[in-house]
């Protein structure tokens, strides 16, 4: 399994599990299996509801022997009502109580949205903060204390554009060292690619099948479809790999981390298996050809009436 190589020689396996949209009473089975086919990387985030039932699978998986912490690679992210400094601490805090770990290897500021300590999800103007009273500087003062007291080894930002990175950047003592994105052909983002190559910045690639089981209020009317685009299809058959497969491995022929998410073990091992496979410099070249900007994880729910944030200052 190819790996990114962090500054401090720390190694995070490219293709990883994806945790969002995994229900409680799956997920735990899901990390159990996905461990025992390979996989050394997972994704979490404290919003999806479900660290818990994954930290017990973890402890079960390294109390049965199957892997050990160092082996793991378990990423999470801070949301968006915990942004003051000291709410971020106590947040991985809780996290790491969750997961039945000692430390993350990685912990990401989930979006550059910030809410009310009280607020989950926005319903008014009201259950924001602007960037402006609750400053990302300040969040990631936050973040490089977690690092300090050794509550996790690196740090980064997730969903975030150039400029609310160069934000951060400008005044930060730990520089970010991953920003989670959307990423797959449709939105390839070969801007933020140079960029974060220029700066040591690892990107990773969520939503990179599609999403297509992410909620209905996230949909929007005649979608484009991936996994049927002619060009991946074709691609796929070439190989004699699955449509997903081309695109998992799109991902890591970029230099990019990939997180898909499965709850069944046969998808679980299909995945995996996009490591092996190889694309041609003719196979990259047509898929570069598809990108048109479309964004499955569009954002439009922190874009309310009312809302501080906008589409542009999101993604520019």
């Amino acid at each position: 399994m190819q790996k990114l190589a962090f500054v401090n020689n720390d190694h995070l396996p490219i293709l990883g599990l994806g945790t969002w949209k995994s229900e409680p009473g799956e997920v735990g089975k899901a990390v159990r299996d996905a461990i025992r086919i390979g996989y050394r990387h997972i994704d979490c985030a404290a919003i999806y509801g479900n660290e818990a039932e994954i930290g017990k699978a973890l402890m079960e998986a390294m109390q049965a022997g199957e892997v050990k912490r160092e082996e793991l690679w378990i990423t999470s992210k801070l949301w968006n009502n915990a942004h003051a400094r000291e709410q971020a601490i106590e947040a991985l805090k809780k996290t790491l109580q969750d997961l039945c770990l000692d430390y993350l290897d990685l912990y990401l500021i989930h979006w550059p949205v910030a809410l009310k300590p009280e607020v989950i999800f926005p319903k008014k103007c009201g259950d924001f903060f602007s960037l402006e009273e609750m400053p990302l500087t300040e969040t990631w003062s936050g973040m490089e204390s977690c690092v300090q007291q050794g509550l996790t080894k690196h740090i980064g930002v997730s969903n975030f554009s150039i400029s609310n990175i160069d934000s951060i950047r400008s005044v930060a003592t730990l520089m970010p060292e991953m920003n989670q994105i959307e990423l797959h052909p449709y939105l390839q983002q070969e801007k933020m690619l140079t960029y974060c190559r220029e700066h040591n910045i690892h990107l990773t690639a969520y939503s990179p099948l599609g999403s297509g089981d992410r909620p209905d209020v996230m949909k929007k009317a005649n979608e484009l479809s991936l996994l049927e685009n002619p060009t991946v299809t074709r691609i796929a058959q070439t190989h004699g790999y699955s449509p997903a497969q081309v695109l998992l491995r799109w991902a890591i022929e970029r230099g990019t981390a990939v997180i898909p998410k499965s709850v069944k073990p046969e998808r679980l091992a299909e995945n995996f298996q996009a490591a092996e496979l190889e694309l041609s410099g003719q196979d990259m070249q047509e898929l570069a050809k598809l990108d048109v900007g479309f964004r499955y994880v569009h954002g439009e729910f922190w874009t309310i009436n009312g809302s501080p944030y906008t589409q542009k200052s999101l993604w520019e």
